[in-house]
């Protein structure tokens, strides 16, 4: 009964360790190191446990393909949970980015997405007319209205005849005012009236025949591409061309999808939306484009860091499992030295931070080389969605910020502590004279 309540304890003390380890920022993690440190170098235990570490480290040479096995398995763990949190990070950042605010977007009510909301001749005279609206130095509102559709083109890298969805964007000279990062990179802008277009350079990365004077079927019309453009945002996923022509083109009308607003100032956006709200003739919603744009990232980034998690978790239970055997089996070479140890006079509780210690260790290099190959290899990398359920792919890189490599090296961490615990109780707990008699 003691046995099994002394077990019962350990295991509740690991959840506990556990749920605790997760919430904890880098501040926190960097003061558990730092009381570790003065424990360590100040008592008369600490220095127990730092001696019989140093014992225990110094030998790791010799157990080069043991001990390779923990720093193995941690750093796949972590290269993998990195790699995949990279893509939910990119995804979110890149969608992020595309809004501010300054700047609002307005949809007809109720209308969850710009392809699903049809705006007015007369809606978009009444929104340029709110308050809060910037003017060009001509003292014309900055209102972009603009039309958005999908269209097929054939996907670079796919089979013969895969396509993917692109969003097609009709626009005016406004959007360009209403957007400053839009900067052209190759070629020039569309002539209004015209059936051609600019390109971002997201869009030209992932379909065919995206290039300067070319010419692509789209609408069953044909469209000249004039320029590629960047943004640094979503927008280089889309294609861009005079609105009217588009809307031409779709048979749109002269109807328009969203209108996006260049607001006085981030204070003022309360004041845009209330003149709105107050306009009997609107049936309107808006949003900072900060705030839109983030919502529209939020389900995509869930999936995949659920995703992200999930693989991680998996592939941590053998990484646990790999270092529970190295760890006990450096603990079973060891069993004369630590019941030595014992028998002269060292408690349990430096033995155990020593064994730990060591795990520790190895964990936290393992935990280094994987954010470090993962850092390499994948931040910075081109990734798109899937078009299937969107208007259009969504170009983004894979963004492994300080944040994930702090993630993936607390897992490592907690990896660590899981595999060397139960050895270093263990190593604890055994009667000096079973653990003499062992080798």
């Amino acid at each position: 009964m003691k046995t099994f309540l002394k077990r019962l304890g350990l295991v509740l003390f690991l959840l506990l360790a556990l749920i605790a380890w997760v919430f904890l920022p880098w501040v926190g993690a960097l003061a558990l190191a730092v009381l570790l440190a003065l424990w360590l170098g100040l008592t008369r235990r600490g220095g127990q446990a730092r001696s019989v570490a140093g014992v225990g480290i110094s030998t790791l040479p010799q157990r080069l393909g043991s001990s390779a096995v923990i720093v193995v398995g941690i750093a796949g763990v972590v290269g993998v949970l990195v790699a995949l949190l990279a893509m939910a990070e990119g995804y979110s950042e890149t969608l992020r980015k595309s809004g501010g605010p300054d700047t609002a977007i307005v949809l007809r009510g109720a209308s969850a997405a710009e392809v699903s909301s049809v705006l007015s001749r007369d809606d978009i005279t009444q929104i340029g007319q709110a308050a809060g609206v910037a003017r060009s130095d001509k003292g014309e509102p900055l209102v972009s209205a603009e039309t958005v559709v999908a269209a097929n083109l054939p996907v670079k890298g796919g089979a013969k005849d895969e396509e993917g969805s692109v969003q097609f964007r009709g626009v005016g000279d406004e959007a360009f005012l209403v957007r400053p990062q839009v900067r052209l990179i190759e070629g020039r802008r569309f002539q209004p009236g015209l059936r051609e277009l600019i390109v971002g350079k997201g869009a030209a990365r992932q379909f065919n025949g995206l290039t300067v004077g070319k010419e692509i079927r789209l609408g069953n019309q044909t469209w000249t591409v004039t320029g590629v453009f960047a943004t640094g945002d979503a927008m280089e996923s889309e294609l861009w061309a005079d609105a009217t022509v588009l809307a031409d083109a779709f048979r749109r009308g002269s109807s328009r999808n969203s209108v996006t607003v260049r607001l006085t100032g981030a204070d003022a956006f309360t004041a845009f939306k209330d003149s709105l709200a107050a306009n009997p003739q609107l049936k309107v919603d808006a949003t900072t484009t900060l705030a839109f744009f983030a919502k529209q990232s939020e389900g995509m980034t869930k999936v995949l860091r659920w995703i992200g998690t999930v693989v991680g978790a998996i592939m941590a239970v053998g990484a646990i499992f790999g270092a529970l055997n190295t760890m006990f089996a450096a603990v079973a070479t060891r069993a004369r030295e630590i019941a030595t140890l014992r028998a002269i006079g060292f408690p349990g509780v430096p033995v155990v931070v020593a064994v730990m210690l060591e795990t520790m260790l190895l964990a936290a290099l393992g935990g280094l080389v994987g954010g470090a190959v993962a850092y390499l290899l994948f931040n910075g990398h081109a990734a798109s969605t899937m078009a299937a359920g969107s208007v259009g792919k969504l170009s983004f890189e894979l963004r492994v910020s300080g944040q994930l490599l702090w993630e993936g090296l607390k897992w490592a961490l907690a990896i660590g502590f899981i595999g060397g615990l139960f050895p270093a109780v263990r190593a604890a707990s055994v009667p000096v004279t079973t653990a003499l008699r062992e080798l």
